[in-house]
């Protein structure tokens, strides 16, 4: 089945170009890759970090499509449908 949040989702501007907003809240620059949420531009650490940002933006927010946020890399994650797109 294909996933339509994958294909309504545009890119937005980043809240942030400095790395994840809640890990830089909280004094740490602890975290692996970073996830550009395509709805509001939120920019949250990945699941491999050990906080877990843009996973609990989705949880939180129900916002479904993040993006790569790292240089070079293109690739979007539907957390609704889990999909790759």
């Amino acid at each position: 089945m294909a996933c339509t949040h994958l294909a309504e989702a545009t890119l937005v501007e980043p809240q942030s170009t400095e790395g994840c907003q809640d890990c830089l809240e909280a004094g740490h620059r602890d975290w692996v890759h970073l996830r550009l949420c395509l709805t509001c531009g939120r920019v949250g650490c990945c699941d491999s970090s050990p906080a877990k940002h843009a996973s609990a933006h989705f949880r939180d927010t129900g916002h479904p499509v993040i993006k790569s946020f790292q240089p070079g890399e293109d690739w979007r994650w539907c957390f609704v449908d889990e999909q790759l797109g």
